[in-house]
């Protein structure tokens, strides 16, 4: 899962090892005061989360895996 934009990390909504279903919340970001929630956009289990809350990604940072 990539985030679509540059933007801060507001929340991260699941755990490592979390089972996920398509639609799931799984991040939530903030770009020009507007929050964005990021789905999981297949079933799986979540993996290699690299999304620290309060941290600015830019567009193509790898948020976290869903295997």
């Amino acid at each position: 899962v990539k985030a679509p934009m540059q933007a801060t990390i507001v929340k991260v909504a699941v755990e490592d090892g979390q089972q996920v279903v398509k639609g799931d919340l799984v991040v939530v970001l903030e770009a020009m005061k507007m929050e964005q929630p990021i789905q999981a956009h297949k079933d799986g289990v979540v993996g290699a989360i690299n999304a620290d809350p309060g941290t600015t990604v830019s567009a193509g940072h790898q948020l976290l895996t869903i295997s």
